[in-house]
Protein backbone atom coordinates (compact mmCIF):
# COMPACT_ATOMS: atom_id res chain seq x y z
CA UNK A 1 0.00 0.00 0.00
CA UNK A 2 1.59 3.18 -1.00
CA UNK A 3 1.10 5.72 1.66
CA UNK A 4 -0.87 9.25 0.40
CA UNK A 5 0.16 12.21 1.02
CA UNK A 6 -1.02 14.39 3.81
CA UNK A 7 -2.31 17.96 3.38
CA UNK A 8 -1.91 21.16 5.15
CA UNK A 9 -3.83 20.43 8.55
CA UNK A 10 -5.65 23.76 8.56
CA UNK A 11 -6.73 22.57 5.21
CA UNK A 12 -8.01 19.05 5.71
CA UNK A 13 -10.96 18.51 3.99
CA UNK A 14 -14.07 17.12 5.89
CA UNK A 15 -13.94 13.43 4.00
CA UNK A 16 -17.30 11.27 5.11
CA UNK A 17 -13.69 9.09 4.65
CA UNK A 18 -10.20 10.00 3.70
CA UNK A 19 -8.09 7.88 1.16
CA UNK A 20 -5.52 5.27 2.77
CA UNK A 21 -4.42 3.97 -0.71
CA UNK A 22 -2.75 5.80 -3.50
CA UNK A 23 -5.63 4.22 -5.83
CA UNK A 24 -8.47 5.94 -3.42
CA UNK A 25 -6.51 9.42 -3.75
CA UNK A 26 -5.97 9.14 -7.18
CA UNK A 27 -9.55 8.54 -7.40
CA UNK A 28 -10.39 11.63 -5.82
CA UNK A 29 -8.16 13.92 -7.52
CA UNK A 30 -10.09 12.94 -10.51
CA UNK A 31 -13.79 13.63 -8.74
CA UNK A 32 -12.22 17.21 -7.73
CA UNK A 33 -10.59 17.56 -11.12
CA UNK A 34 -14.19 16.65 -12.68
CA UNK A 35 -16.16 19.02 -10.43
CA UNK A 36 -13.53 21.57 -11.44
CA UNK A 37 -13.75 21.59 -15.14
CA UNK A 38 -17.94 21.23 -14.76
CA UNK A 39 -18.21 24.30 -12.28
CA UNK A 40 -16.68 26.34 -15.48
CA UNK A 41 -19.04 24.55 -17.93
CA UNK A 42 -22.15 24.47 -16.12
CA UNK A 43 -22.15 27.07 -13.02
CA UNK A 44 -22.34 25.70 -8.69
CA UNK A 45 -26.60 25.97 -8.94
CA UNK A 46 -26.37 22.99 -11.89
CA UNK A 47 -23.21 20.96 -10.95
CA UNK A 48 -24.49 17.70 -9.75
CA UNK A 49 -22.95 14.44 -8.15
CA UNK A 50 -23.96 12.28 -11.04
CA UNK A 51 -22.57 14.67 -13.43
CA UNK A 52 -19.28 14.68 -11.65
CA UNK A 53 -19.06 11.09 -11.39
CA UNK A 54 -20.24 10.39 -15.16
CA UNK A 55 -17.03 13.01 -16.00
CA UNK A 56 -15.16 11.22 -13.76
CA UNK A 57 -15.58 8.22 -14.81
CA UNK A 58 -16.15 6.51 -11.99
CA UNK A 59 -19.38 5.01 -10.19
CA UNK A 60 -21.76 7.89 -8.36
CA UNK A 61 -21.14 5.21 -5.35
CA UNK A 62 -16.93 6.45 -5.29
CA UNK A 63 -18.09 10.46 -4.90
CA UNK A 64 -20.71 9.25 -2.02
CA UNK A 65 -17.89 7.61 -0.35
CA UNK A 66 -16.24 10.92 -0.01
CA UNK A 67 -18.72 13.16 0.08
CA UNK A 68 -22.44 13.59 1.58
CA UNK A 69 -23.72 15.93 -1.22
CA UNK A 70 -22.04 18.69 -3.87
CA UNK A 71 -21.55 21.09 -1.37
CA UNK A 72 -18.92 18.89 0.72
CA UNK A 73 -17.37 18.14 -2.62
CA UNK A 74 -16.69 21.75 -3.82
CA UNK A 75 -15.78 22.72 -0.45
CA UNK A 76 -12.84 20.04 -0.32
CA UNK A 77 -12.11 21.52 -3.67
CA UNK A 78 -11.53 24.65 -2.32
CA UNK A 79 -9.16 23.07 0.42
CA UNK A 80 -7.38 21.75 -2.48
CA UNK A 81 -6.82 25.37 -4.11
CA UNK A 82 -5.95 26.59 -0.80
CA UNK A 83 -2.93 23.96 -0.29
CA UNK A 84 -1.73 24.27 -3.82
CA UNK A 85 -2.21 28.41 -3.70
CA UNK A 86 0.39 27.96 -0.92
CA UNK A 87 2.39 25.68 -2.93
CA UNK A 88 2.94 27.99 -5.23
CA UNK A 89 3.46 31.23 -3.42
CA UNK A 90 6.22 29.42 -1.37
CA UNK A 91 8.11 28.16 -4.30
CA UNK A 92 7.68 31.64 -6.27
CA UNK A 93 9.30 32.82 -2.35
CA UNK A 94 11.71 30.35 -2.18
CA UNK A 95 12.98 30.59 -6.37
CA UNK A 96 13.78 34.49 -5.38
CA UNK A 97 15.20 34.79 -1.81
CA UNK A 98 16.40 38.54 -3.22
CA UNK A 99 12.83 39.64 -2.50
CA UNK A 100 11.53 42.55 -0.32
CA UNK A 101 8.41 43.02 0.92
CA UNK A 102 7.01 44.62 -1.92
CA UNK A 103 8.07 41.69 -4.23
CA UNK A 104 6.82 39.10 -1.92
CA UNK A 105 3.89 41.34 -2.09
CA UNK A 106 3.66 40.75 -5.56
CA UNK A 107 4.45 36.89 -5.77
CA UNK A 108 1.12 36.51 -3.74
CA UNK A 109 -1.19 38.92 -6.07
CA UNK A 110 0.67 37.65 -8.61
CA UNK A 111 -0.10 33.82 -7.94
CA UNK A 112 -3.94 34.85 -7.09
CA UNK A 113 -4.02 36.25 -10.22
CA UNK A 114 -2.95 33.38 -12.17
CA UNK A 115 -4.96 30.62 -10.39
CA UNK A 116 -8.00 32.68 -11.66
CA UNK A 117 -6.82 33.02 -15.14
CA UNK A 118 -5.71 29.38 -15.54
CA UNK A 119 -7.22 26.95 -12.74
CA UNK A 120 -9.97 25.14 -13.69
CA UNK A 121 -12.96 25.46 -12.06
CA UNK A 122 -10.95 28.74 -9.64
CA UNK A 123 -12.60 31.82 -11.17
CA UNK A 124 -15.85 30.48 -9.54
CA UNK A 125 -14.66 28.72 -6.67
CA UNK A 126 -11.58 29.96 -5.36
CA UNK A 127 -11.16 29.37 -1.74
CA UNK A 128 -14.63 28.47 -0.31
CA UNK A 129 -17.74 27.35 -1.48
CA UNK A 130 -21.17 29.80 -3.41
CA UNK A 131 -23.61 30.89 -0.87
CA UNK A 132 -25.73 28.23 -0.44
CA UNK A 133 -29.66 27.95 -1.21
CA UNK A 134 -31.91 27.87 1.73
CA UNK A 135 -32.69 24.34 0.91
CA UNK A 136 -29.38 23.15 0.01
CA UNK A 137 -28.33 25.27 3.40
CA UNK A 138 -30.39 22.89 5.65
CA UNK A 139 -29.28 19.79 3.52
CA UNK A 140 -26.04 20.50 4.40
CA UNK A 141 -26.44 20.84 7.93
CA UNK A 142 -27.46 17.07 7.93
CA UNK A 143 -24.61 15.47 5.90
CA UNK A 144 -21.56 14.38 7.00
CA UNK A 145 -18.94 16.99 7.23
CA UNK A 146 -20.45 20.18 4.91
CA UNK A 147 -21.63 21.65 8.06
CA UNK A 148 -18.47 22.58 9.23
CA UNK A 149 -16.75 23.30 6.14
CA UNK A 150 -19.72 26.04 5.30
CA UNK A 151 -18.46 27.52 8.92
CA UNK A 152 -15.03 28.29 7.78
CA UNK A 153 -13.94 31.57 7.12
CA UNK A 154 -11.94 31.43 3.65
CA UNK A 155 -10.20 34.61 3.71
CA UNK A 156 -9.23 34.22 7.56
CA UNK A 157 -7.47 30.13 6.25
CA UNK A 158 -5.97 32.45 3.52
CA UNK A 159 -4.45 34.34 5.67
CA UNK A 160 -2.89 32.60 8.09
CA UNK A 161 -1.38 30.78 5.53
CA UNK A 162 0.00 33.40 3.47
CA UNK A 163 1.13 35.37 6.96
CA UNK A 164 3.16 32.01 7.63
CA UNK A 165 4.82 32.32 4.12
CA UNK A 166 5.35 36.04 4.40
CA UNK A 167 6.55 35.71 7.86
CA UNK A 168 9.22 32.65 7.37
CA UNK A 169 10.63 34.66 4.11
CA UNK A 170 11.37 38.16 5.21
CA UNK A 171 12.52 37.42 8.42
CA UNK A 172 9.66 38.77 10.22
CA UNK A 173 7.80 37.29 13.75
CA UNK A 174 3.78 36.11 12.59
CA UNK A 175 2.73 38.12 15.61
CA UNK A 176 -1.13 39.30 16.23
CA UNK A 177 -0.52 42.47 14.32
CA UNK A 178 0.66 41.30 10.77
CA UNK A 179 -2.09 38.51 11.28
CA UNK A 180 -4.80 41.21 11.41
CA UNK A 181 -2.54 42.94 8.60
CA UNK A 182 -2.72 40.17 6.52
CA UNK A 183 -6.08 39.19 6.74
CA UNK A 184 -6.74 42.70 6.07
CA UNK A 185 -5.30 42.56 2.96
CA UNK A 186 -6.29 39.37 1.74
CA UNK A 187 -10.20 40.86 2.04
CA UNK A 188 -9.22 43.99 0.46
CA UNK A 189 -7.37 42.02 -2.61
CA UNK A 190 -10.16 39.78 -2.50
CA UNK A 191 -12.84 42.04 -3.37
CA UNK A 192 -10.52 44.50 -5.67
CA UNK A 193 -9.75 41.02 -7.89
CA UNK A 194 -13.83 39.94 -8.33
CA UNK A 195 -14.23 43.63 -9.51
CA UNK A 196 -11.50 43.48 -11.85
CA UNK A 197 -12.30 39.54 -13.05
CA UNK A 198 -16.69 41.10 -13.37
CA UNK A 199 -14.94 44.17 -15.22
CA UNK A 200 -12.83 41.95 -17.75
CA UNK A 201 -12.68 38.47 -17.55
CA UNK A 202 -8.99 38.10 -17.66
CA UNK A 203 -8.89 40.37 -14.95
CA UNK A 204 -8.88 44.52 -15.74
CA UNK A 205 -5.36 45.26 -15.58
CA UNK A 206 -6.03 49.15 -14.38
CA UNK A 207 -7.53 47.50 -11.14
CA UNK A 208 -5.35 45.05 -10.67
CA UNK A 209 -2.46 47.54 -10.58
CA UNK A 210 -5.12 49.45 -8.30
CA UNK A 211 -4.64 46.37 -6.28
CA UNK A 212 -1.15 45.98 -6.24
CA UNK A 213 -0.44 49.89 -5.08
CA UNK A 214 -3.19 49.58 -2.51
CA UNK A 215 -1.42 46.18 -0.92
CA UNK A 216 1.70 48.23 -1.31
CA UNK A 217 1.07 51.01 0.77
CA UNK A 218 -0.70 49.16 3.06
CA UNK A 219 1.43 45.82 3.88
CA UNK A 220 5.08 46.82 3.24
CA UNK A 221 5.45 49.04 6.02
CA UNK A 222 4.80 45.83 8.50
CA UNK A 223 7.02 43.40 6.63
CA UNK A 224 10.03 45.31 6.55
Amino acid sequence: MDPVPQTHPRTQPALRRAPVQRRSAERLARILDACAALLDETGYEQLSTRAVATRAGVPIGSVYRFFGNKRAMVAALAHRNLDRYAERVSERLAGAPVLDAHGAIDGVLDEFIEMKRTVPGFALVDFGVPAAAPGEAAAAGSADGPAEAAAEDPNRLVAERICALLATHLGRTADEELHRKVLVGVETADALVRLAFRTDPAGDPALVAETRCLLHAYLAPSLS
